[in-house]
């Protein structure tokens, strides 16, 4: 699942998205790789969502490939259609994030990913909500996305009680 997930939004962006203007969104989709690799470096063991590996690739794989193609790609396409009037991006966002509820409902359903420490599908549903406008603020204003990116991972540390060490 998690290969027709990666295939299917590599042909979704040839179709949808701005690759002649990919340099401009190229800074935002490092910094939800960076983001990936370093949320899974950061908890480890202890990780609020497990994927759970596909027959052509390991756990560690899949989360390289969500890394480093998935998610850059899909911000590719999330930000190559980002609205300008603030009216309608709200409901962007909110598409956005029921597109990505959308796929990880079906991956815990055929069981690809499982959650620990009290997570469950309604948070990644409000983590998308709080996803998309913090990579939309990094688009535009690089440095308080970093900012308030730095909160979010302390109060989820803290919220949900991951084993962390300094």
């Amino acid at each position: 699942m998690h290969v027709a997930i990666t295939i299917f939004t590599i042909i979704a962006s040839l179709r949808w998205a701005e690759w002649k203007k990919w340099r401009d969104y190229h800074a935002s989709m490092l910094f939800i790789s960076a983001g990936g690799l370093l949320y899974e470096y950061i908890v480890k063991d202890h990780s609020l969502w497990k994927f759970h590996p596909d027959l052509l690739y390991g756990k560690e794989m899949t989360v390289i490939v969500y890394a480093l193609i998935t998610m850059p790609i899909s911000i590719l396409l999330f930000l190559s259609h980002f609205p300008e009037r603030w009216a309608a991006r709200g409901m962007y966002i909110l598409l956005w994030s029921g597109i990505y509820i959308s796929v990880e409902w079906v991956l815990l359903k055929l069981d690809k990913i499982s959650y620990d420490y009290g997570w469950t599908l309604w948070y990644s549903f409000l983590f998308d909500m709080v996803m998309f406008p913090v990579i939309a603020l990094h688009h535009f204003r690089p440095l308080p996305s970093y900012i308030l990116s730095l909160l979010i991972i302390i109060f989820l540390i803290v919220y949900f009680k991951i084993p962390f060490k300094f």
